[in-house]
């Protein structure tokens, strides 16, 4: 830690290179930790989250069977099982499922720490005003992650089960999903959303650098909703009401994201003016 006090303008590259080590270091440290606790909750993991999205009694499976009696619909979420099992074809597959799983299970609960290293080896490098306008950081970003995990896990991950472990080319083929298989759609929703919902700090750090402006945004959003409303048809099942609950929410982020990189650049447009009058 000797060298974290040096002034950053004394620290070589290799300085910069062995303090960024020893922040990833805690980092991997923090998810290994997380997923060793994980890797004991081994019934826990896989039985109640895991293969939640699985059972007919899953939230998300009652709302919409709600919304469809309500309605006097017959629908597909009010059956009384998914018409799939799930297997392991290989030897090591069920270990190897349970680590990696335990893995990406302590990287998701440990997102806010690793966050934390990463703006330690970030901010020292900002001015003091920038650190000031971008306090709350690691905060909104957390949250907005977990934000994204949830909606994945509850929204995208169900909506996609249900719709691949329907689906049937010919009634002679029947849908025996790998574990593998399973456990990627599962993740692969989660960690999507998860970074997805970042659209907002992505673009305000875009817009800081000069990259991305609101005209741009505005530019290419009927293109945006586009490519959403083609995503939320191919992950969800083939009816309108599914595949508006899954676009809304991005199309709403996309449309904050627009105000984020307009208040960035009014604050730097207000900024340039106050230095402009303070060198008169």
């Amino acid at each position: 830690m000797a060298k974290a006090a040096k002034n950053l303008d004394e620290m070589s590259f290799l300085d910069h290179l062995e303090e960024l080590r020893w922040h990833l270091i805690r980092s991997v440290f923090a998810v290994v930790l997380v997923a060793c606790v994980a890797f004991v909750m081994k019934d826990f993991i896989f039985d109640t989250i895991i293969f939640g999205p699985k059972k007919m009694d899953f939230p998300t499976y009652k709302f919409f069977c709600n919304i469809a009696t309500f309605f006097g619909i017959t629908s597909e979420f009010c059956a009384d099982a998914l018409p799939f099992t799930i297997q392991n074809r290989t030897m090591a597959g069920q270990f190897s499922a349970h680590i990696w799983t335990s893995i990406w299970a302590g990287f998701i609960i440990a997102f806010p720490y690793v966050l934390w290293e990463l703006w330690r080896f970030i901010s020292p490098g900002l001015h003091a005003n920038e650190r000031k306008h971008s306090r709350g950081f690691i905060l909104v970003a957390s949250a907005l992650f977990f934000m994204g995990v949830l909606f994945g896990y509850y929204v995208v991950a169900p909506l996609s089960i249900n719709f691949l472990g329907t689906y049937q080319v010919s009634k002679e083929v029947l849908n025996e999903i790998d574990i593998g298989s399973f456990i990627a759609t599962v993740r692969a929703s989660v960690i999507a959303c998860g970074i997805m919902f970042e659209l907002p700090i992505i673009i305000f750090f875009l817009t800081k650098v000069g990259l991305v402006t609101p005209e741009i945004l505005k530019k290419y959003r009927k293109i945006a909703l586009v490519i959403v409303l083609i995503l939320s048809a191919v992950i969800t099942p083939p009816d309108v009401a599914s595949q508006i609950v899954v676009a809304i929410p991005v199309l709403l982020l996309y449309q904050v994201s627009i105000y984020i990189s307009k208040l960035v650049l009014k604050r730097q447009a207000k900024k340039e003016k106050k230095a402009l009058n303070n060198a008169k």
